[in-house]
């Protein structure tokens, strides 16, 4: 078996998923990873693939585009804490409003906070690429509370395509912080249409919202939320 496919199949076994459900969370349909095995390709290098539906299904697997484990990019400050490896996720002066958009004046780092380096690896979680903030607002309760910091890997960039009835992605579409015009924001992301992005949030109270996807307008969105941690206010 070629690179290739044994990188996917590495990730599916870590994920937990079968070919047709990472395909379908890809790009809609049950099919790409079958393409990708098919016994009409001759060899490796006669295997045509779209690169975007590639691009697709690599951040269903939490991996990079070049299919392979998420490499770092950058310095990370390591620390040993008790004999194990953590890495320093740095803490922006930047809030994500759970609700209508936040602006941020300054985004510079004010602290950081230190994540097994062997936890963010099993997760797929870029080091490098991964950020930290804190979100204000309420319309992702009870999910993420006012105040919760929230671990963002700005290498995940891209919703689903996934057509689905409101009622059925307030619990299942993956939530990403983005950059509005109104500001900063988090939500849980779909995309019902390629130049359509559908935002949910998880409170009731919060009716979700059609954007539509202009050229280019996926680089507002900063990333994909991997992990949140409340403070306990009481």
């Amino acid at each position: 078996m070629d690179e290739l496919l044994s990188t996917i199949d590495a990730a599916l076994a870590r994920k937990g998923l079968s070919d047709a459900a990472a395909s379908k969370l890809a790009v809609g349909n049950y099919a790409l990873i079958k393409n990708l095995r098919s016994s009409r390709a001759t060899s490796p290098e006669d295997r045509r693939t779209n690169f975007h539906a590639l691009q697709k299904l690599a951040d269903v697997l939490g991996l990079e585009c070049y299919f392979g484990p998420p490499r770092e990019t950058g310095p990370v400050q390591q620390v040993m804490i008790n004999g194990s490896d953590y890495a320093q996720i740095p803490l922006h002066d930047a809030s994500l409003a759970a609700g209508g958009g936040m602006e941020n004046s300054t985004e510079h780092v004010v602290e950081h906070m230190a994540f097994k380096r062997d936890w963010l690896k099993r997760e797929g979680i870029n080091t490098s690429a991964a950020r930290l903030a804190r979100v204000q607002g309420d319309s992702m309760m009870p999910t993420i509370a006012p105040g919760d910091v929230v671990l963002i890997d700005t290498s995940k960039r891209t919703p689903p395509l996934r057509t689905a009835h409101t009622i059925d992605v307030r619990h299942r579409a993956p939530i990403f912080a983005l950059r509005g015009t109104d500001g900063a924001q988090v939500k849980r992301l779909l995309r019902p249409a390629e130049d359509q992005l559908l935002l949910v949030s998880d409170n009731p109270d919060y009716l979700p919202r059609i954007m539509q996807l202009t050229e280019g307008a996926e680089s507002n969105i900063i990333g994909k939320v991997v992990w949140w941690g409340h403070t306990n206010r009481e």
